[in-house]
């Protein structure tokens, strides 16, 4: 899978980038993203940390409940690269459907969502052999 790239401006406070995802059940997921700043250059992630969560697009309440938790990785901190992965167990569980997810970094007292969308789930019609 090829890598998107996002652009992250923290002068202007940041601002989330939408992009929708596609999560196949039982399969892995693993997702890399590069984040520039707005001149293009990489965006330096040493010493920041990362969450994201999926939750069905459709809430209970005014409450969402989260459905999974992203391992959330920098492949490259110095060079931008973040990583969002679910296992196959993970996925597995995940009921097909529209889901909703976001991405937070954070460095000291700061956190920005650098990135929200849609998931789709969708469940395989073939098993192996």
């Amino acid at each position: 899978m090829s890598n998107k790239k996002i652009t992250l401006d923290v002068n202007a406070g940041g601002f989330s980038n939408a992009v929708n995802l596609v999560i196949n059940t039982g399969a892995i997921f693993n997702q890399t993203f590069d984040v520039v700043t707005p001149s293009e250059s990489a965006f330096n992630f040493t010493g920041w940390t990362g969450s994201a969560q999926i939750a069905k697009s459709v809430s209970i309440g005014s409450s969402m409940f989260a459905a999974a938790t992203f391992a959330v990785g920098f492949t490259s901190a110095a060079g931008g690269k973040i990583n969002l992965s679910l296992t196959s167990t993970k996925t597995r569980n995940l009921k097909e459907g529209r889901y909703v997810y976001d991405v937070l970094v954070s460095s000291g007292s700061s956190t920005f969502r650098i990135m929200d969308g849609n998931v789709l789930v969708r469940s395989g019609i073939s098993s192996a052999p």
